[in-house]
């Protein structure tokens, strides 16, 4: 599946909040929350990787635009 930018910033975004479920206090379930947030992120790693090589860019310039969107709203 091709993913386009806006799609990495929708998967690091829903591992965002998987990980804020995780570390919420009194949190009842902590394991399915954990197993919940790892599934999250491996899967946007893994879209990063096939967007990385997709576009001939390096891998970690395309993880970082990503988060930097995330967290402060714009992109390179």
């Amino acid at each position: 599946m091709a993913h386009t930018f806006d799609d990495l910033v929708a998967l690091e975004q829903a591992a965002e909040e998987a990980h804020a479920r995780y570390t919420t206090p009194g949190n009842v379930d902590l394991d399915a929350a954990r197993h919940a947030w790892l599934d999250a992120a491996h899967a946007f790693q893994a879209a990063v990787t096939e967007y990385a090589k997709a576009e001939g860019k390096p891998r970690i310039d395309v993880e970082m635009a990503v988060k930097k969107t995330v967290r402060h709203g714009d992109a390179d």
